[in-house]
Formats: C-alpha cells, sequence, structure tokens
C-alpha cells in the first residue's frame, strides 16, 4: 500500500495518535505524518504511508493555512487557551478593523518569531516543553519565517469590550507558531493576547474538501475501497523542476548512477526524473564533485 492519504485530524488527538490508529486500521507499519498539529488543532493532515514515506519532508515543508481566533485581553503560558494565564488587561478597548488590518500588514512577509516554551524546538538536545514542565526558563533561539498573507475575517468595522476576540486566515511558510503570531499581533495593538482557536485548512497541495476522518477511512478499508482516496507521491514534488528520462539515462538513473550534472540543476536544488510523468528518482548536487549529482531518493517503479 503506497500514497499519500489527506486526513482530517480531530480534536483531542496528537498527530501521533493518528499515525498510530492509521497503522492499526490499514495493516501496515510504514504511516508517517507530515507536520504535527497539537490536540486542540483540528484539520489536514497529511499522512504518507508504505514508500510514500520518503517524500513526507517536502510535504512538512510546503506553504499552510489557517483559521484562528485571536483573543485580545489575556495572555498564557502556552500562548494557547489551554494555558494558564499570565497576564490580563480588562480594561474597556474600542478597536476598530482599520487598525487590526494595519497590524496584519506589519506582520506579512518574513517576520522574526520566539518559539513558545511549551514547543517541540529542540535546545541543548531537549524540547522546550520538557523545560517549561520542570518550571526551567531556558534562552530561545529567534527564527525567521514567512507569513505570505493574513486576511481580517470578520466584517464588523468596530470591535468593543473588556475581552475582544477576531477570525482571521494565515497563509505562511514551515515553522510558523500561529500561537506566538497571536501574541505579536497583540503586542502590536497594545495588549495581552492569545490563540483561542485553530484550524489547520491547507497543507501543500490539500484542503478540507480532499480530507477523511479516521472514521471514514475506517470505513473505506472494510470496504476494500482504500485505494480510492490515496494520493500520488507526486503531489509532495509539485513545487519541483520536472526532467523527462530518455531512453538513454532511464537505465543509469533507475541505476542509481553518479551522473554529469544536469543543465536545469544550475537554478534548482533538486529535480525530479520522470518517466510517463511517474517520478523515478531525486537528484541533486554532488555536494564533493564539482560537475556532477547524485540520487537523493529512489522511487520503485512498482509504486
Amino acid at each position: 500500500m503506497n500514497g499519500i492519504l489527506p486526513l482530517w485530524k480531530e480534536k483531542g488527538m496528537t498527530s501521533h495518535d493518528c499515525v498510530f490508529k492509521l497503522r492499526k486500521i490499514l495493516g501496515t507499519k510504514k504511516v508517517g505524518h507530515t507536520g504535527t498539529l497539537d490536540p486542540s488543532v483540528e484539520g489536514v493532515l497529511p499522512i504518507c504511508i508504505g514508500q510514500t514515506t520518503k517524500v513526507a519532508e517536502y510535504i512538512t515543508d510546503t506553504g499552510k493555512e489557517y483559521v484562528a481566533v485571536i483573543s485580545i485581553g489575556t495572555s498564557t503560558e502556552t500562548e494557547d487557551a489551554e494555558g494558564e494565564i499570565v497576564a490580563s488587561d480588562l480594561s474597556l478597548k474600542k478597536i476598530t478593523k482599520e487598525e487590526i488590518e494595519k497590524v496584519l500588514i506589519q506582520l506579512t512577509g518574513e517576520i522574526t518569531q520566539i518559539p513558545p516554551m511549551y514547543s517541540a524546538v529542540k535546545v541543548n538536545g531537549r524540547k522546550l516543553y520538557e523545560y517549561a514542565r520542570k518550571g526551567i526558563e531556558v534562552e530561545r533561539p529567534s527564527r525567521k519565517v514567512l507569513i505570505h498573507e493574513i486576511e481580517l475575517l470578520d466584517a464588523q468595522d468596530m470591535y468593543e469590550g473588556d475581552e475582544l476576540q477576531f477570525s482571521i486566515r494565515i497563509a505562511c511558510g514551515k515553522g510558523t507558531y500561529i500561537r506566538t503570531l497571536a501574541v505579536q499581533i497583540g503586542e502590536l495593538l497594545g495588549y495581552p493576547a492569545h490563540m483561542s482557536s485553530l484550524v489547520r485548512t491547507m497543507s501543500g497541495t490539500y484542503s478540507e474538501v480532499d480530507c477523511r476522518t479516521l472514521d471514514q477511512v475506517r470505513e473505506l478499508k472494510e470496504l476494500g475501497r482504500i485505494d480510492s482516496i490515496l494520493h500520488p507521491l507526486e503531489d509532495a514534488l509539485i513545487d519541483f523542476k520536472k526532467v523527462e528520462l530518455s531512453e538513454e539515462l532511464f537505465e543509469k538513473v533507475m541505476n542509481g548512477q553518479v551522473l554529469p550534472e544536469h543543465e536545469e540543476l544550475q537554478d534548482n536544488q533538486n529535480i525530479v526524473f520522470v518517466k510517463h510523468s511517474k517520478a523515478i528518482a531525486i537528484y541533486r548536487k554532488h555536494p564533493e564533485k564539482v560537475g556532477l549529482m547524485k540520487p537523493e531518493k529512489m522511487f520503485p517503479l512498482n509504486m
């Protein structure tokens, strides 16, 4: 069994929980997810099965889209609704739509984020949440992330009250913490803030309409129709330059030979060799031998 299964992860489950359950449903151990979603988050989680686990990293690296609810007035230790409140400002607030949109523009493009303490980012070989659970504060490395677009989804012109909420849609690159983005939005508005809910609406090329729940997957497996919802590994390589193999190169690539560098590698980190649109191998520049290229990934023809 090989293919990419766009799963709709439901609230209350970790990404690992989904993998564990799918291994039992599908009867195979070779199952991997493509980017962790917190238990409180629901949404699109592409799952790689069989040989397609080889391309999981490329789906992980693709862009994502989310819909988040931002709460203004309180901040929490986890930066979402699950944590203890650490700061609050319950004064009467009046924030206009234009003020919010101005802040969202400021946070569009390449921005710097400091990962939350309750996250899986590693410092000195240990995950930050391991330090946080023991009450140990460590210096967190900042990171650059790319925000392609932030759109305010609510139609009202004025937000008024001691605690305010509004929904936004975020299109972003890998490594973005939406929880931290919520805090940054609050800081620019002048108030403590946190993310009160989050849904991942897109991952790579997959959206909600492509997804199935675990119960739906189980039902299709019992009906013998699981292949009908599996997508080809080529979906994960949509951003790569494709090169159709000539008969002369076909056997050499199939054997994983080191070859003279292809002209398409001049402007690309990787290229995908295909035969009749089916991926055969990913090649990259040889790290040690100038002018040569070597295989990064190989894919069996019977996939």
